[in-house]
């Protein structure tokens, strides 16, 4: 089997094969350590399914109002099983990540409150929601302050200001996991446990809240495992495994999950409502082949690196260091090299190959923005894709494939383009 030969076909030149495929020579161990957390994390995944007697029935949808939805609630307490939690909210009524995020924050502050950031600027998108962004509706409108406290140069937190910042209107810190469109390093969930013991040594009634997208079973432990209160994400991302259509989740303390569920319904409606619609299948599905989906979406991330490593581009995380999401940032350095970089993960997409994608002003976000995806699901960025804003250091963010085969391919037809286009040399 020649399989220079297919590659060939699908538009990749030999060189550029033989240079990916005497990298990937070189990440057997790599990828064997990535299996062995994928078997663990399969292994907890298929425990709480057990233990919470998923049965046939469970596979079946509800309309209208949703009561007395089996199906539905036997996966929030899946969920709740799985994160190590007291409750869940998992819905498909959660339009995405940000709307899980924006329904716990206006969930659980009120008028006075403050919120905190020990980590920096959060992603883009919630810059509206917490009035960084001035927008009508903001948590600002409704009195809510805000303050951030940004990482150290090393990429550390600044413990002595973040002690400084907590203060008596304090309610809610908010710790995002992963990068979104930054440069520093992903926070572990040792990092997270060792930055939430600290900050409930100066204030122990604060509420923790991890933005959890992205970073789902990478580890074997997640953040709710380390301290968190709340632990937040997307179903188009890592535990929706690339089937579920919609959707996000919130787990964590009862008390506050009820309070998510009021903001999301109504109060006194809270979790007894909400039609699952014939999703729960995919929902469940997707949950159980999640471990596997993201091993494979790690191991594109650690080829994207070691790919645009040898040809001297900075990555972040680098080749070598270990991974807590399944971001993959290169540091391009021109607008052309983006631009390149995003048509080839599209033309390698089983979904709209064939069109090219261009920036364009994508609501949420403060500058141009090019995305390439070619989804099953619209936006699963559990799915191939590439995306980055048109600014300073134009760096692009790769991440997800539903398979290891097809990540590679990936990355590959991104060299390819640069290639093709004299963006650079091999």
């Amino acid at each position: 089997m020649d399989l220079n030969n297919i590659y060939n076909e699908l538009g990749v030149d030999k060189e550029v094969f033989d240079f990916c495929s005497d990298i990937e020579a070189t990440l057997k161990n790599r990828f064997d350590a990535i299996d062995k957390i994928a078997e663990y994390n399969q292994l907890k995944v298929l425990n709480a399914f057990r233990s919470c007697k998923v049965s046939e029935g469970c596979l079946y949808g509800s309309t209208g109002y949703g009561y007395n939805d089996m199906g539905r609630d036997t996966l929030e307490e899946v969920y709740a099983k799985v994160f190590n939690t007291e409750s869940a909210l998992v819905r498909s009524q959660i339009a995405c990540g940000t709307h899980a995020l924006s329904t716990a924050l206006f969930a659980i502050l009120r008028p006075g409150d403050e919120l905190l950031s020990p980590v920096g600027k959060p992603y883009d998108t919630l810059e509206g929601i917490i009035g960084i962004n001035p927008l009508p509706g903001s948590l600002t409108e409704f009195g809510v302050t805000y303050r951030q406290v940004d990482l150290l140069e090393d990429g550390g937190f600044d413990y002595e200001k973040i002690r400084d910042s907590i203060n008596a209107k304090t309610k809610l810190i908010t710790i995002q996991r992963s990068k979104g469109y930054q440069t520093r390093p992903t926070l572990s969930v040792e990092r997270i446990g060792e930055l939430i013991k600290f900050v409930k040594g100066v204030k122990p009634d604060v509420i923790v809240m991890v933005d959890n997208c992205y970073g789902e079973f990478v580890e074997i432990i997640e953040p709710s495992d380390v301290g968190a209160d709340l632990c937040i994400g997307s179903l188009i991302k890592n535990p929706g495994g690339g089937l579920a259509p919609t959707g996000g989740y919130i787990v964590g303390k009862k008390s506050l999950v009820d309070l998510c569920a009021y903001r999301l319904t109504t109060p006194g409606l809270g979790k007894e409502v909400g039609a699952s619609l014939g999703v729960n299948t995919s929902f469940y599905q997707g949950l159980f082949l999640a471990p596997t989906i993201v091993a494979g979406a790690l191991k594109g991330a650690i080829f994207a690196a070691c790919v645009y490593e040898k040809l001297g581009y900075r990555c972040v995380p680098d080749a070598t260091e270990p991974r807590y999401d399944i971001i993959q940032s290169v540091v391009l350095g021109s607008p052309e090299k983006l631009i390149a970089f995003c048509k080839g993960i599209q033309a390698a997409a089983p979904v709209d190959s064939f069109v090219v994608p261009e920036p364009w002003p994508m609501p949420g976000y403060q500058s141009d923005v090019i995305m390439a995806a070619g989804a099953f699901i619209q936006g699963s960025s559990i799915e191939l894709s590439a995306d980055g804003p048109l600014t300073e250091p134009y760096a692009v963010y790769f991440q997800g494939g539903l398979t290891w085969f097809h990540a590679k391919y990936g990355i590959i037809m991104s060299l390819e383009m640069l290639y093709k286009e004299k963006l650079i040399t091999l």
